[in-house]
C-alpha cells in the first residue's frame, strides 16, 4: 500500500526513542490517519537498547508489524550495527552523526546525518535531542505536515510545565529547521 508509511526509531533507553514514536503516532491520530505504535526495549530500560515502529496510513493498517521498514531514524552505533540490513532495499536511514562512528555499510539506502549532539548544544537543550530528529524527519517526510505537529504540542505534553513544552517545541524547530537547511 503506497499511502502506508512505516519509520523505525532505535537507540538507547533514555534518549526518547518511544517519546518519539510516541509522538509521530499522535500528531498522525491528530491529523485523522490510521496509526499503530509498537515498542520494543531491553530489559535493562535506561542505557538498554530501544526501539519502536511507528505505521501511518490513510487507509486501514494491514499490519502494524514488519521486519523490513522502509526507513529508520538511528540514535546510535549499536542500533546501525542492529538494523541497517533490515531496511529495505533504497530505503532511508536518517543518522545521530554524533553517536555513530561509522557510514553504513550498504549503498542502496539514502542516508541523512545530522550531528545531533552539536545541534541540541547551539539551542542550549541537549535533553531536547529526540525531538531535534523528529522536527527534521517531519520536515524531510512530510508524513504529519510539521504545522500540524505544532497545534498539538500541549495535547501531546499534557500535564508538563509550559517551559517544558516551550523547550521541545524549540528543539523540534531546530530540527525542522537543520532539515531545510541541511537535507
Amino acid at each position: 500500500m503506497d499511502s502506508e508509511k512505516q519509520v523505525l526509531f532505535a537507540g538507547f533507553g533514555g534518549q526518547g526513542v518511544l517519546s518519539m514514536g510516541q509522538f509521530l503516532a499522535y500528531a498522525g491520530m491528530e491529523a485523522g490517519k490510521n496509526v499503530s505504535w509498537v515498542p520494543s526495549y531491553g530489559a535493562e530500560m535506561r542505557g538498554g537498547t530501544a526501539n519502536c515502529l511507528v505505521t501511518i496510513a490513510a487507509e486501514e493498517i494491514s499490519s502494524p508489524l514488519t521486519e523490513n521498514p522502509v526507513m529508520a531514524i538511528i540514535m546510535n552505533k549499536p542500533s546501525l550495527d542492529k538494523f541497517e540490513m533490515k531496511i529495505k532495499p533504497n530505503g532511508t536511514l536518517i543518522i545521530n552523526s554524533s553517536l555513530v562512528d561509522r557510514p553504513p555499510v550498504r549503498d542502496d539506502l539514502k542516508v541523512l546525518a545530522m550531528p545531533l549532539t552539536q545541534v541540541a548544544e547551539e539551542i542550549n537543550n541537549t535533553r531536547g535531542s529526540n525531538m531535534i530528529m523528529l522536527g527534521a524527519y517531519l520536515e524531510k517526510t512530510g508524513v504529519v505536515k510539521v504545522e500540524d505537529a505544532l497545534k498539538h504540542f500541549e495535547k501531546i505534553f499534557k500535564g508538563k510545565k509550559e517551559s517544558v513544552i516551550n523547550k521541545n517545541r524549540e528543539a523540534f524547530l531546530a530540527g525542522v529547521e537543520y532539515a531545510r537547511n541541511n537535507w
